[in-house]
């Protein structure tokens, strides 16, 4: 069983409360605003929570997202498990490993295509206590051509991350943009599924088809797999755009979008280039508590240890 991290980051614990400060979709939309627990038992025994963070569109914080609500869950106490499974390897980037650094050796990559590699040679340190990764690789791209006329291609994922079920409480995927031979394995090794949306109106009609292949996932490799929220992030509080697409993205999906909203802020650029999650480079910043309120969030609403 997991035990709550003694070292944390460096942030005021009374800062966590301080909803009022946070863009939320109840308030925004002029309901009454949703009070999120702050305390949590420890995560029960048993097998990781396995979640992919998925968008077919590019740049709406996938990356963002995966590290730093990671980063916020290993703050409750949980065993956290990042996986790069994104041919630019942004996430690997975003936790301190400069492109040049990035071999493919020991990267999930190269953990796919040799059975007898071990996982656990592959596992890496954050700067968070609690949150290990593993790598992605540029070599990726080439998944596709890989593992086209492999049997039962869309399991090597879930396989390969059987060894680790039970020294984790949750496993965040961070998935290429697109919904190719990755991102279906992804899914198919995942129990839950978050969807970043960008607050701009087009990101609505590609919401359509990352649900559609959500579905067929279910239908063919995975049944039991469930989205557990659609996130809106670039929020822009100014924008009378923004507030109307969220509008629409609460109408059209009440049950399933997050009530923390993710808005933009110059700070998760600042703490990717220096390779560290905002929760340790900007702990006391509105973007860190989102993140943490999105964490408990999702221990509330079941979709998380």
């Amino acid at each position: 069983m997991a035990k709550v991290n003694s070292q944390v980051s460096r942030f005021d614990a009374k800062s966590t409360n301080r909803d009022d400060e946070l863009a939320q979709t109840s308030v925004l939309l002029g309901k009454k605003s949703i009070v999120i627990p702050d305390d949590f038992a420890a995560p029960i025994e048993g097998p990781a929570k396995v979640i992919s963070v998925v968008n077919q569109k590019g740049g709406v914080g996938k990356t963002t997202t995966t590290i730093n609500l990671g980063a916020a869950l290993a703050e409750l106490g949980r065993r956290v498990l990042l996986v790069d499974f994104d041919s630019q390897a942004s996430m690997t980037i975003g936790l301190g490993i400069k492109p040049f650094e990035n071999e493919q050796y020991n990267s999930i990559w190269y953990l796919l295509n040799d059975p007898s590699a071990d996982i656990h040679d592959a596992i890496l340190k954050s700067n968070v206590p609690g949150m290990d990764f593993i790598r992605g690789h540029e070599d990726m791209a080439a998944a596709e051509a890989k593992f086209v006329s492999e049997i039962a291609k869309e399991h090597k994922l879930r396989k390969l991350l059987a060894p680790l079920m039970n020294e984790y409480d949750v496993i965040l995927i961070d998935c290429s943009p697109s919904l190719g031979t990755l991102t279906v394995n992804a899914l198919t090794a995942s129990a839950g599924v978050i969807i970043p949306m960008e607050c701009e109106y087009f990101a609505i009609h590609g919401l359509a088809l990352v649900k559609s292949t959500i579905q067929t996932i279910k239908e063919n490799t995975n049944p039991a797999l469930k989205i557990d929220g659609i996130l809106a992030t670039r929020f822009d509080r100014k924008t009378a755009h923004s507030r109307e697409v969220l509008e629409l993205i609460a109408t059209q999906f009440p049950d399933e979008v997050f009530d923390t909203i993710i808005a933009r802020t110059i700070r998760f650029s600042e703490s990717t280039s220096q390779g560290e999650p905002i929760t340790t480079f900007a702990s006391s910043s509105v973007g860190a508590m989102s993140y943490r309120r999105l964490a408990r969030e999702l221990i509330a609403r079941g979709g998380s240890k």
